[in-house]
C-alpha cells in the first residue's frame, strides 16, 4: 500500500504559518505592548472604521511614517501615494535576501501552492519587466472603453435582479443583489456559460479570503482547496474558449499579443482568478458599503435625486469613506527614501489606504460623507502607481449602476438591525445587510 507523502501538508502548514499564524500572533503581542501597527491590526477585526480612527490620528502624529516593531506604517495621503508609486519597492512582504533561511523556507513552501491572487504571476505581486509586458496585454481588454460597452448589460442585470425581489418583505441585500450583480457581470466577462455560474459564484466566495491576513488553519485550507478546484475548472474553460472563442473579454485575452507574444496558460488563469476574487469581492463590498452609507444619509439621497449627474462622484465618495480594501503592503528592494524618510533595503511598509482617504490635509472634514465633495476622486482605494487597480473602471461602473438603480427604485430603503460585517481584516464589507425596500 502506498503511503501519501507528508510533504504537501507540511508545505501548506509552512505557508499558513508564515502568511497568517505568525503575523497574527506577533501583531497581537505588539498591540498589547502599545505598538500602533499592532493596535491597528487588532482594531480592524471588528470591520468598523470608527474603532480605527483613534489609531489613525496617533499614526499621523508620527509624521509620514510610524516605525512599528515589524513595519513602517503610513496613514498620510501624500506618503502613501509616494510609497505606492516608488520604483524601489515591491508588492507584498517577500524576503529580499533569496539566500536567507526564511527565503529558502518560503520558497520550499510555495513549490505546490495553488495559483491565487497573491501568488505569481498575478498582477498584484508581479514586478517589472514581467509586470510591464503582462499589464500591457491585459489593460487593452479592461480599458475604460471596453468597460463602458458593458454598462448597458450591467444595467439590465441590475434591473432584472431587483425585479425578482419582493419589496414587501425584508431582504438580505448582499445575498439578493450585492453579490449577484458583480458575479453575473464577471461571469460574462470570463465567458462562463450559465450552467457554470453558480459554481463560479462559489469559487469566488471561497477564494476571496486569500487576499486577507490572519486566516485560521481551517479557513486557509478551505481557501486553498477552492483555488485548486478553480484552477482545474479554468483549464477546461480555457480549452473550450480556444476551440470556440466568444466575444467575451477572456476570449480576447486568449488572442491578445504584444510584440508577437501572448499570455501563457498560467498567466491567463492568474488573470481570470484575480478578476474573480479581487473584482467580485471588492465590488460586493462597494455595493454593500454604499447602500449602508446612503441609507444612513437621507440628505445625500435627496441631493442625488435632484442631481443625478453626481452619481459617479457619489461612488468615489463611498470608496473614500468606506473603502473595500483597508491596506496594502510593500517592501523596499533597495535603500530608498520615501516621503523624506530613509528606508533601508528589505524594509516592510504598510500603506493604510483608509487612513490616506481620511487625511484632513487633503479632505476637509474627512469623516463627513458628502456626495458632492469636489476631490472625492483623490482617494487611494484603487492603490496608485504601477499596481493601480486594473478593474477600477469596472468597479466604478458597477458601483454607479448598482447603487443608482437600487435607490432610484427604492429611495426610502432602510437598513434594519442585524447587519453583520465580514470578519476579514484587509477586505471590508458586509456579510449580511438586511434592508426594507419600501416603508
Amino acid at each position: 500500500m502506498t503511503v501519501p507523502s507528508p510533504a504537501p501538508l507540511a508545505r501548506a502548514a509552512v505557508r499558513w504559518s508564515l502568511g497568517h499564524a505568525l503575523p497574527r500572533t506577533l501583531l497581537r503581542r505588539a498591540a498589547r505592548e502599545g505598538d500602533l501597527h499592532g493596535r491597528m491590526f487588532v482594531a480592524t477585526q471588528s470591520g468598523d472604521l470608527s474603532a480605527l480612527e483613534p489609531v489613525l490620528d496617533e499614526l499621523r502624529g508620527h509624521g509620514p511614517f510610524y516605525r512599528g516593531k515589524y513595519a513602517a506604517v503610513s496613514a498620510e495621503n501624500a506618503a502613501v501615494r509616494e510609497l505606492l508609486s516608488s520604483p524601489d519597492v515591491a508588492s507584498g512582504f517577500l524576503p529580499t535576501d533569496g539566500g536567507s533561511r526564511l527565503a529558502r523556507l518560503q520558497g520550499w513552501s510555495m513549490i505546490d501552492a495553488p495559483l491565487g491572487p497573491l501568488t505569481p504571476p498575478s498582477l498584484l505581486v508581479t514586478e517589472p519587466p514581467d509586470h510591464t509586458r503582462y499589464r500591457k496585454l491585459v489593460t487593452r481588454v479592461f480599458s475604460v472603453r471596453a468597460v463602458e460597452q458593458l454598462r448597458g448589460r450591467t444595467q439590465q442585470i441590475a434591473t432584472d435582479l431587483l425585479d425578482r425581489i419582493d419589496p414587501g418583505r425584508p431582504v438580505d441585500l448582499v445575498a439578493g443583489y450585492g453579490s449577484l450583480l458583480p458575479v453575473t457581470v464577471i461571469a460574462e466577462i470570463l465567458g462562463v456559460p450559465e450552467h457554470d455560474r453558480d459554481k463560479v459564484l462559489r469559487f469566488g466566495a471561497a477564494a476571496a479570503p486569500s487576499l486577507d491576513l490572519g486566516l485560521s488553519w481551517r479557513e486557509f485550507r478551505r481557501v486553498e482547496s477552492a483555488l485548486r478546484e478553480f484552477d482545474r475548472w479554468l483549464d477546461h474553460h480555457l480549452a473550450g474558449l480556444r476551440r470556440r472563442p466568444g466575444d467575451d473579454l477572456l476570449s480576447q485575452l486568449v488572442a491578445a499579443q504584444h510584440d508577437g507574444v501572448g499570455l501563457t496558460d498560467t498567466e491567463l488563469k492568474s488573470t481570470a482568478g484575480l478578476v474573480l476574487a479581487a473584482g467580485f469581492e471588492t465590488t460586493v463590498n462597494l455595493l454593500g458599503n454604499g447602500t449602508a452609507l446612503l441609507a444612513g444619509h437621507p440628505e445625500q439621497r435627496r441631493l442625488l435625486a435632484e442631481h443625478d449627474d453626481l452619481w459617479p462622484n457619489a461612488v468615489d465618495e463611498v470608496l473614500r469613506v468606506d473603502p473595500p480594501v483597508l491596506l496594502t503592503g510593500r517592501m523596499t528592494t533597495a535603500d530608498a527614501e520615501i516621503a523624506g524618510v530613509p528606508m533601508p533595503r528589505g524594509s516592510a511598509m504598510v500603506a493604510l489606504l483608509a487612513g490616506a482617504n481620511r487625511d484632513p490635509r487633503v479632505f476637509p472634514q474627512p469623516g463627513t460623507f458628502d456626495v458632492s465633495r469636489e476631490n472625492a476622486r483623490d482617494h487611494v482605494s484603487f492603490s496608485a502607481g504601477r499596481h493601480y487597480c486594473l478593474g477600477a473602471a469596472l468597479a466604478r461602473m458597477e458601483g454607479e449602476v448598482g447603487l443608482r438603480t437600487l435607490f432610484e427604485r427604492y429611495p426610502d430603503l432602510r437598513v434594519e438591525p442585524g447587519a453583520v460585517r465580514r470578519d476579514t481584516r484587509i477586505l471590508r464589507g458586509y456579510e449580511r445587510l438586511p434592508v426594507t425596500l419600501k416603508p
